[in-house]
């Protein structure tokens, strides 16, 4: 599949980010098959649509599409906060596609971050605009990438080059274990989610994830028994196929 941009279709577009959308939200509908369920093609949603740029009509499911030059980094500049905020609790989220794309304007990587992987914590709220602003006082966000569990970022192209389509799928398909219907107890299944994740080895024990507790009471300071916290999050991660239990307090990360 190409990989290449229409620059044909930013003929008209002053700014470069408006250029950049159209490109690539072009390449994506003519590319680009859906990573949830498979089909061929996703198709572009009109442009009103809020906070949403593509869909399946297939599986029905939606996407938004953020684009960035050579590599996203720590975080990926979103809308306003408050919209992104009542977006992540409501059943409407869409599925989040990062793009990377080189100096030629050709897509290097692709990754689908699952809907179920957002939540508030994960949005980085940004300081008012000034007076002096075309719109004073609007607050924007970041989208914290480096706080997505890597479980959360299921890679659709890598390095210029496609993954396989059923691959895809099916990692997607993993990644909704993660699902829980309270935004809170996602919140603590994902903190704790990266805390296993930050331990080096395959094989941990319990006393290895108590070590952060310190990182987990920053995060949820009213919270007065972390240690127990931990251990629900645990058992709930072994439940839903992200551990293995060995016994004796001892995991095994699948």
């Amino acid at each position: 599949m190409n990989l290449q941009f229409d620059e044909n279709l930013a003929t008209g577009y002053k700014k470069a980010t408006q250029r950049i959308r159209v490109m690539s939200e072009t390449w994506a509908v003519n590319n680009l098959f859906c990573p949830c369920c498979g089909k061929e093609r996703i198709i572009k949603l009109p442009n009103n649509a809020p906070v949403a740029d593509l869909i399946c009509e297939n599986c029905n499911e939606i996407f938004e599409l953020k684009s960035k030059k050579n590599k996203f980094g720590k975080k990926i500049s979103d809308g306003a906060y408050a919209t992104a905020v009542e977006r992540i609790k409501s059943s409407t989220n869409p599925d989040l596609l990062a793009l990377l794309y080189n100096e030629r304007l050709q897509v290097t990587d692709l990754q689908i971050l699952p809907k179920y992987f957002f939540v508030p914590s994960i949005l980085e709220k940004r300081k008012p605009l000034s007076n002096t602003a075309r719109r004073a006082g609007w607050v924007g966000c970041n989208i914290l990438y480096s706080e997505i569990p890597v479980q959360g970022k299921v890679t659709i192209i890598q390095n210029g080059t496609w993954i396989d389509r059923e691959a895809v799928c099916e990692a997607y398909s993993n990644s909704k274990a993660i699902q829980i219907n309270s935004i809170e107890m996602r919140g603590w299944l994902i903190d704790v989610l990266n805390c296993v994740n930050s331990i080096k080895y395959t094989e941990f024990t319990l006393q290895d994830v108590y070590k952060r507790v310190n990182s987990l009471k920053e995060k949820h300071p009213t919270n007065n028994n972390i240690e127990a916290k931990i251990r629900q999050q645990l058992q709930l991660l072994r439940n839903k196929g992200f551990l293995l239990f060995l016994g004796n307090g001892r995991y095994r990360k699948i």
